[in-house]
Formats: C-alpha cells, structure tokens, sequence
C-alpha cells in the first residue's frame, strides 16, 4: 500500500507503522477518533440534558 511502512522486528513480526499523512490524513483522522474513544471507553458519562442545562445557566446556550 502506497505511503504505509511498517517496522518489523527480528523475527518479522509488524510492530510499527509509518502513515504518509498528505496521501492518508483520513485514515490517521479516522484511527486517531478510534484511539480518544477507546481511551475514553471507562469515563463516567453526563447525561446531555444537565450538560444543556449547565451552558444555559452560564449564558453560553439559548433555552
């Protein structure tokens, strides 16, 4: 594939990869919004109505 190298170790196995980002910058997009996610996967969540309701109170969001 054309812009991708990998790193191999001694005993041939792909332990790295090298992503030409002018011929692939939506893939790198795409794996590094896979990448946040996954490290996000344990976060505790917030419902978006408080969120909602907490940009109202600091005038940032129209209700």
């Amino acid at each position: 594939m054309t812009g991708i190298q990998f790193l191999t170790d001694e005993k041939g196995r792909k332990v790295a990869v090298q992503i030409d980002l002018k011929t692939h910058q939506d893939l790198w997009e795409e794996f590094q919004d896979i990448l946040v996610s996954r490290s996000r996967k344990s976060e505790k969540r917030i419902p978006l109505s408080k969120i909602k309701a907490s940009l109202i109170k600091q005038g940032k969001l129209r209700g």
